[in-house]
Formats: structure tokens, C-alpha cells, sequence
């Protein structure tokens, strides 16, 4: 399937160069001069080779024919990082080097999508946004908004990225896993949370109580 320049994200699998790449990382430029291009970091899924290429927004790529099944994140060990099928309970591993940095954004049940070739797992897929935690940065600057001047940030998973002057230690915030790029910043919407009917008296008391823990503490993401 041909897609655009613009449409390549990690995890994706393209034919280029008579062979299979893995994208493991992407960024858009748009120069001062000339058109805009993509920048892709490319591992090659037969050699093990990497690559950069650099596509024009112009330009179409084949988009590799491959199985994709829907799997969510167990843990990472070693190496290694677990997945299994909420349905089939089937578990697989990936190495963490088919995932590039992605890795560092898996969390506990986040769900994927896992591309196979000949029945071997070959690339993740993650949901383009994901909420990180900024660990570390420096102070904000008072009554400035979001600019050209960006600064450095931490997230809790370890990856540094660039961050409006206004973002402070501990805020969340959305990042664009194609990327590693900020967003937007994380803010607690109010709304009314309905069961659509009446809690069974022999609920336990227990339960009930876990239900409104986690209404409260629940974080919805526009």
C-alpha cells in the first residue's frame, strides 16, 4: 500500500531499497529554504542494518504487507520486552533494539500493535500519544507562553525532550510517540461518571470503594 512521506511513523515496516526496514524514529523538517522533508531512521528487517533517509513530503513509500494483532505491554526483561493477546492469551517477545526508544514509553497494559512476517514479531506500534511525567526541568517562567524558546526536559521514563518555558517539574504532559515531540500539557477535566445503573446491594463494600478511587483518580486525555 503507497502512502505518503508525511505517514511514516515507527513501527511501520516499508519496502525500500529491495529490502524490509523497521522505522524506528522520525522527524519533520520544514527548512528556510527548499521543501519539507521527513528524516527517518530505518533498520533493515532481514539484515539488522540501519539507515537514514531523508523522504520529500512528495514522495510516496510501499507500505510492507504484514500481520497486525493488537497485544498489550506485560513487562521488559533484560532485553526483552513482553506482550500478550488480551484474547488468545498468546504472549510474545520483542527485543528491545527492534523498538528504538519506544521502549522507554511502554507502560502496564498500554496496548500495541505488533507487526509479524512469517509468523515473527518484527515491530510495535504505539497510540500516537502517550502522558508522560516531566521528572526534571528548570523553573517556569512567569506569565510566558508557549515559543519558540523551548527548553530541556526529562520525562520519569528517561527520554529528554523539549518543552514550552511555562512546563514545571512533576506536570504531565502529551507526547507524540512518531516524534518524541511535546504536545500538549495534561489538565484534569471535570466530569460526571454514570454506571448507567443502580450498584447491586450485595456488591461488596470493597469494590465500591475501588470504583470511586479510580474515578478519582482518573485522568481524561482530549
Amino acid at each position: 500500500m503507497k502512502i505518503t512521506a508525511n505517514e511514516i511513523k515507527p513501527g511501520m515496516i516499508i519496502e525500500h531499497k529491495n529490502d524490509y526496514w523497521n522505522v524506528l524514529k522520525t522527524q519533520h523538517v520544514k527548512p528556510g529554504k527548499g521543501g519539507a522533508f521527513n528524516q527517518v531512521e530505518l533498520k533493515s528487517v532481514i539484515k539488522g542494518t540501519k539507515l537514514n533517509e531523508r523522504f520529500r513530503s512528495s514522495e510516496t513509500v510501499e507500505k510492507a504487507e504484514v500481520d497486525e494483532k493488537k497485544f498489550n505491554f506485560l513487562y521488559i526483561d533484560g532485553e526483552n520486552c513482553h506482550f500478550m493477546d488480551n484474547q488468545t492469551f498468546e504472549q510474545v517477545e520483542i527485543p528491545k533494539s527492534i523498538t528504538g526508544e519506544q521502549h522507554k514509553l511502554l507502560k502496564e497494559n498500554l496496548e500495541v500493535t505488533i507487526s509479524f512476517m512469517e509468523g515473527k514479531p518484527i515491530s510495535i506500534e504505539l497510540p500516537t500519544n502517550i502522558e508522560c511525567l516531566i521528572e526534571t526541568t528548570d523553573a517556569a517562567i512567569k506569565n510566558q507562553t508557549a515559543s519558540s524558546s523551548y527548553k530541556p526536559a526529562m520525562l520519569d521514563c528517561g527520554i529528554k525532550i523539549n518543552v514550552p518555558p511555562f512546563i514545571e517539574s512533576g506536570e504531565k504532559i502529551i507526547i507524540d510517540t512518531r516524534t518524541l515531540e511535546y504536545v500538549k500539557m495534561m489538565k484534569d477535566t471535570p466530569y460526571i461518571m454514570n454506571l448507567g445503573h443502580g450498584i447491586l446491594p450485595e456488591t461488596p463494600i470493597e469494590n465500591v470503594e475501588t470504583l470511586i478511587r479510580t474515578v478519582r483518580d482518573h485522568k481524561k486525555i482530549k
